[in-house]
C-alpha cells in the first residue's frame, strides 16, 4: 500500500518536458511510482483532476533562518508552494559562530532576521543545519556566508585578512561546505563583510571552486574603494574570471531607474558569459527592495560592533558625520524619503509608517530621524520601500521580470524577510506572482518553463539530490495548484495574505498544506 497518491492531475515534472495525465505514488519520503494507479490502494488520495502537480518550489534567496527558528510552520513560504528555501544569503547568517559571536550578529542582524532564541548552537554549520532538520515545514539549504565567517575569524573590525587570519577564515569556510553548504554568499553592504577586498573574495573563491561550491552575490555597494571596478557587477565578474568558481547574482532585477532596459542591464554579464564566465541569476517580481537601516550607516561606524555604533550615534560630534553621510552622500536605489518602517519591535505602531512621517512627529531631519530611531531600537529596525508612484514605471518593471525570468540563466526567489507587521509583499507572494499573475499577463513563459525555473533548474545549479524533478526515487516535494486560478495577494499596504490557488504542498512525502491550510506537519530536511 502507497502512503499517498496523488490522482488525476497534469504532470509538470520540472525539466520543461511537456505536462501529462497521471498519477503520482508516494511511499514514506520518496515518489515511488508514477502512471495510471487507479487500481493501487493508499492511505490517502488526493484529487488533483483539473490541477497542476509539480516539484516543489525550490527558493534560492531567502532570509528564513530567524523567522523559522521561532515559527517553525513559517506559512509564508509553505502557502506560496516552497518546500526549500536557501539561507546564508548576502554575506549574513549565524553559522559558524560562537555563542559571543553569534549574540553580537543576532543583534545586528535582529532587524532583518527577527529574533531567534539566545541559547542555540551555531558554533558550526552542522549545529546550524541540526537546528532545522526534521524541526520546521520546509527543507533549508545553507551558503556559507562572508560577513559571519568574517566576523568569526577576525571579529567585528575592519582589519585586512593577515596570513593567519586568511588560513583562519579558509578554515571555516572549508569546514562548512564539508558539512553541508552548498556554497559562499556575500552582500551590498552588511558588516562585516563588506570590509574584504577583492583579491580576499578571489582567493576565497579559488577555494569555493575546488570544493564543488557556487558563489552567490548581491553586487557590493559598501567600500567601493576596495573593490575592482568600483564593486558592483563588475567586481563580481571580476571575481569569477580570476577564480573559475561558479557564480550567481542574487535578485539581479530592473527598478524604476534601468525599467525597460534589461540588454543594457545584462550587458557585463553576457559578455563575461559569451568569454567562458559561469553565470546564473535569480529574481523576484517586484519594484523595490526591503533590508536594514544600520547597513546605511558609514564604514567607519561600524568598526567595533553593535556597541560601538551605539556610542558613536550617541556622541554629537560622530552623530553629526553620520547625519551629514545620510543626508549628503548615502544613495542606494532610492532615497531616504522613501523609506517606510516594517520591523520596529520596540514600538511596532510605527510600522507601516515613513521615515519623512517620523521625522515630522519628532522634529528633525530625515538623517537625524534615522539616527534617533536606530538608537531608539537598538539598531533594530527594518524597512521597505514602496512600489514607484508611476504604475507605468511599474508595469515595465513586471514585464522587465517576465523578460529576464525567460533567459536560460535565470530562476526565482522571493528574498522572504518576514519580521514584523508590514514585511514586503514577496514574503508572502512572489512565487505565486510570477506563477500567476505575471505569467498570465504578459505570456512569454509557458506554465512548464516557469515550474522549471522553480525547480529543475536552481536544483541542478546548487546541486541538491533527488529534488527538484518529479520523477520515481526522488523526494516526495511537491506542489499542486490551479494553473488558471494561482495568484498572489499580498500588498504593499496589507502584505500579510496568502496566495489563492495552491492547495496541496507536500514535503519529504507529508502533506503540510492541505486544500490551502497548514497542516502543522514539520518534515523539513536540511538538504542537500
Amino acid at each position: 500500500m502507497l502512503d499517498v497518491v496523488i490522482s488525476g492531475g497534469e504532470v509538470v515534472d520540472g525539466t520543461e518536458a511537456p505536462a501529462y495525465r497521471a498519477d503520482v505514488g508516494i511511499r514514506g519520503e520518496r515518489i515511488e511510482c508514477i502512471g495510471d494507479l487507479s487500481q493501487v490502494a493508499a492511505r490517502r488520495v488526493i484529487d488533483a483532476k483539473g490541477l497542476t502537480v509539480s516539484p516543489g518550489f525550490i527558493d534560492t534567496h531567502t532570509h528564513s533562518e530567524g523567522d523559522l527558528l521561532v515559527d517553525p510552520q513559517h506559512a509564508c513560504g509553505l502557502r506560496q508552494g516552497i518546500t526549500t528555501e536557501f539561507l546564508g544569503i548576502d554575506g549574513m547568517s549565524y553559522a559558524p559562530l560562537s555563542h559571543d559571536n553569534y549574540l553580537t550578529y543576532r543583534r545586528w542582524l535582529k532587524g532583518i532576521l527577527g529574533e531567534p532564541p539566545e541559547d542555540l548552537d551555531m558554533s558550526s554549520v552542522e549545529a546550524f543545519r541540526a537546528n532545522y532538520h526534521e524541526k520546521v515545514s520546509i527543507n533549508t539549504a545553507y551558503l556559507v556566508p562572508n560577513g559571519t565567517v568574517r566576523l568569526e575569524a577576525a571579529g567585528f573590525r575592519d582589519v585586512p585578512l593577515t596570513e593567519d587570519l586568511m588560513a583562519r577564515y579558509k578554515d571555516l569556510v572549508r569546514e562548512g561546505m564539508e558539512q553541508g553548504a552548498v556554497g559562499f554568499s556575500t552582500g551590498s553592504s552588511y558588516y562585516p563583510g563588506p570590509w574584504t577586498s577583492t583579491d580576499e573574495l578571489v582567493e576565497i573563491c579559488e577555494l569555493v571552486r575546488d570544493l564543488g561550491g557556487v558563489y552567490m552575490a548581491e553586487p557590493r555597494r559598501a567600500n567601493p574603494e576596495r573593490a575592482f571596478g568600483g564593486g558592483g557587477v563588475p567586481e563580481v565578474l571580476e571575481i569569477g574570471r580570476r577564480s573559475g568558481v561558479k557564480l550567481h547574482f542574487a535578485h539581479f532585477r530592473t527598478d524604476p531607474r534601468t525599467a525597460g532596459k534589461t540588454t543594457e542591464h545584462l550587458a557585463l554579464i553576457d559578455e563575461a558569459k559569451s568569454e567562458g564566465v559561469d553565470v546564473t541569476l535569480d529574481i523576484y517580481p517586484y519594484a523595490s527592495g526591503s533590508t536594514i537601516p544600520v547597513s546605511f550607516l558609514p564604514s567607519w561606524t561600524q568598526d567595533g560592533g553593535p556597541d560601538a555604533i551605539i556610542e558613536r550615534l550617541k556622541d554629537p560630534g560622530d552623530r553629526k558625520k553620520v547625519v551629514d553621510y545620510l543626508e549628503k552622500e548615502f544613495y542606494y536605489m532610492r532615497s531616504l524619503d522613501e523609506v517606510v518602517f516594517s520591523y520596529i519591535p520596540g514600538d511596532p505602531s510605527l510600522e507601516g509608517i515613513s521615515l519623512p512621517e517620523y521625522a515630522e512627529r519628532i522634529g528633525k531631519s530625515l538623517g537625524e530621524a534615522l539616527c534617533e530611531i536606530l538608537l531608539q531600537e537598538d539598531l533594530s529596525v527594518g524597512y521597505t520601500m514602496p512600489p514607484p508612484t508611476s504604475y507605468g514605471l511599474w508595469r515595465q518593471v513586471s514585464k522587465d521580470s517576465m523578460e529576464l525570468i525567460a533567459r536560460d540563466d535565470y530562476m526565482v526567489c522571493s528574498d522572504i524577510t518576514p519580521a514584523g507587521s508590514m514585511p514586503h509583499p514577496r514574503s508572502y507572494g512572489a512565487f505565486p506572482r510570477f506563477l500567476g499573475r505575471l505569467r498570465r499577463a504578459y505570456p512569454t513563459v509557458s506554465v512548464e518553463g516557469m515550474v522549471h525555473r522553480m525547480t529543475d533548474r536552481p536544483a541542478r545549479r546548487f546541486n541538491l539530490t533527488d529534488r527538484g524533478r518529479l520523477a520515481e526515487g526522488y523526494f516526495a516535494d511537491i506542489t499542486i495548484f490551479d494553473a488558471e486560478r494561482v495568484i498572489d495577494t499580498s500588498t504593499y499596504d496589507d502584505p500579510v495574505q496568502y496566495p489563492v490557488g495552491i492547495p496541496y504542498v507536500l514535503v519529504n512525502g507529508q502533506v503540510a498544506v492541505d486544500s490551502e491550510r497548514c497542516t502543522g506537519v514539520l518534515a523539513g530536511q536540511a538538504v542537500p
